[in-house]
């Protein structure tokens, strides 16, 4: 996973060089409603793995809707980065807080 932070930084740090916003807030926001996108899309992709929507079919198979997940961690991911900091620590801090209590004695 060494080379996952420095992918995820260097994404960080591309859409930063693009973006219009001023640092801060406004880039965190942004990158905040971008995630959101990424979880409708892993809903679109449920609905059409199962062809609950009679317009459209079986629209998406079930690798859709892992790549659709995959987006939405990867955006998650994106924006502890673009929050500064470490995000690397940050989030195995919270991933051991998890375990220590949704696993007790693990």
């Amino acid at each position: 996973m060494d080379d996952t932070w420095e992918i995820i930084n260097s994404l960080a740090r591309h859409l930063d060089s693009h973006s219009p916003l001023p640092a801060g807030e406004e880039r965190w926001v942004l990158q905040a409603l971008k995630l959101q996108e990424e979880c409708g899309e892993v809903a679109e992709a449920v609905i059409g793995a199962l062809a609950l929507n009679p317009r459209k079919g079986h629209s998406h198979s079930w690798d859709d809707v892992r790549k659709e997940a995959c987006d939405v961690a990867v955006s998650a991911l994106v924006l502890l980065s673009r929050m500064g900091g470490d995000p690397r620590w940050f989030f195995e801090e919270h991933l051991q807080a998890l375990r220590r209590r949704d696993l007790p004695g693990q």
